[in-house]
């Protein structure tokens, strides 16, 4: 072996290796046991094997560029030879045993007593309120916080959330997990990740529940501190399933300033009531739009939320705010369309300012069991 190559210090390869982060589970390389060899083939030339999960795993490429920057970093290397072996039954049993321990059913890690998750139901009584377009900016000024935040798009029949978030990716399952694809931070998952092309969803509500069980237990979200899950419009069984799976998650309801839809967003927020959740608070998308000369364009009317809000008080008897009033802007619809949250495309817009002071009121609440509605009866009753 010549000086050269003794100087490589094979440790310090594939200590730089293994703290490359896998993109999918976002743990170090080394943590999952998926670096399968390191050695030194030449001259200044060392070769690094990494084993991936499954073999059409969509991040080769990027899996390879980070490697090779990390390792050459090490003195001594002038190139990195990148291989991709696949894993077999035995190394897959053995990474979901990392992260998830000898469980053999999944659970749902937030309804767990111990979890530290915020999770946030984006709900409304009506279609067509921007329910979604709030979520997924939402979800989007909570990552750019530097939050862990994940987004379950629960509406099953009107799924949208993957375009508007720009996820275009696909899930990747290893054993029973599922790897949810990434956009702008945010981890995602949405039945039409799994149906060819625009295919519509006829299910009832049993295979509804399921599909949502699976979204929340199959799926490996890892250390959240939000989950948003868009919700369809209405009461009906997923709002009811979600009650049921996750009955510490929290209510927030989105409507318009229009009277008639505050009206029938009540009805989503008080819900609540029969399901004993709590409703976080009330954001007004639409709001009235200020015109360049000074003059405000009340095109959906206006004061809806903050009869919502008012209303949703009375009937809890604690306060149930008016989080945000989101002007009118064609632009929070043309990002949407373009896979990029206004929150990002045009932070300083007046609909993104009201957005990312709505998620800064969400992200900054304490992480733990604080504030949540307990089934406790009092005694006598």
């Amino acid at each position: 072996m010549s000086a050269l190559v003794s100087t490589i210090d094979i440790e310090a390869v594939r200590a730089a290796a293994g703290r490359v982060q896998d993109p999918e589970i976002r743990k170090p390389f080394a943590e999952l046991g998926m670096i399968k060899d390191v050695s030194v083939v030449a001259d200044g030339v060392v070769s690094v094997v990494v084993w991936l999960t499954v073999a059409g795993c969509p991040l080769r490429d990027k899996i390879t560029k980070d490697v090779t920057a990390e390792v050459s970093q090490v003195p001594g290397v002038r190139e990195v030879q990148v291989s991709l072996d696949v894993m077999g039954d035995q190394q897959r049993t053995e990474l979901r045993q990392k992260l998830r321990g000898d469980a053999k059913e999944p659970v749902i890690p937030f309804a767990q007593p111990g979890s530290l998750t915020r999770v946030y139901c984006v709900a409304s009584g009506k279609g067509g309120v921007g329910k979604s377009s709030v979520t997924v900016n939402l979800a989007a000024a909570l990552a750019q916080r530097g939050l862990s935040v994940g987004v379950v798009d629960a509406d099953i029949y009107g799924h949208s959330v993957p375009r508007m978030l720009g996820a275009d990716g696909k899930p990747t399952q290893v054993e029973q997990m599922i790897m949810p694809p990434q956009a702008h931070g945010v981890k995602v998952i949405s039945i039409g990740m799994f149906t060819p092309g625009n295919t519509p969803v006829v299910w009832r509500g049993p295979m509804l529940h399921r599909a949502l069980q699976q979204f929340l237990a199959d799926v490996f979200w890892g250390d959240l501190d939000v989950l948003l899950l868009d919700l369809p419009p209405g009461t009906g069984d997923v709002a009811i399933s979600v009650a049921q799976l996750i009955p510490n998650a929290e209510i927030l309801v989105v409507t318009t300033p229009q009277q008639a839809a505050a009206e029938v967003a009540e009805r989503a927020g008080a819900i609540a009531l029969q399901t004993r959740q709590r409703v976080v608070g009330v954001v007004e998308n639409m709001s009235p739009m200020e015109l360049p000369d000074g003059t405000r364009l009340d095109l959906f009317g206006s004061g809806g939320g903050q009869i919502v809000a008012d209303s949703l008080t009375r009937a809890f008897g604690s306060d149930v705010p008016l989080l945000g009033q989101v002007p009118l802007d064609p632009r929070l619809r043309e990002a949407g369309d373009a896979g990029v949250p206004l929150v990002i495309s045009d932070p300083e817009s007046p609909a993104s300012q009201v957005l990312r002071e709505v998620a800064k009121r969400l992200g900054t609440r304490a992480r733990g069991l604080a504030g949540r509605m307990l089934s406790v009866t009092p005694a006598g009753r």
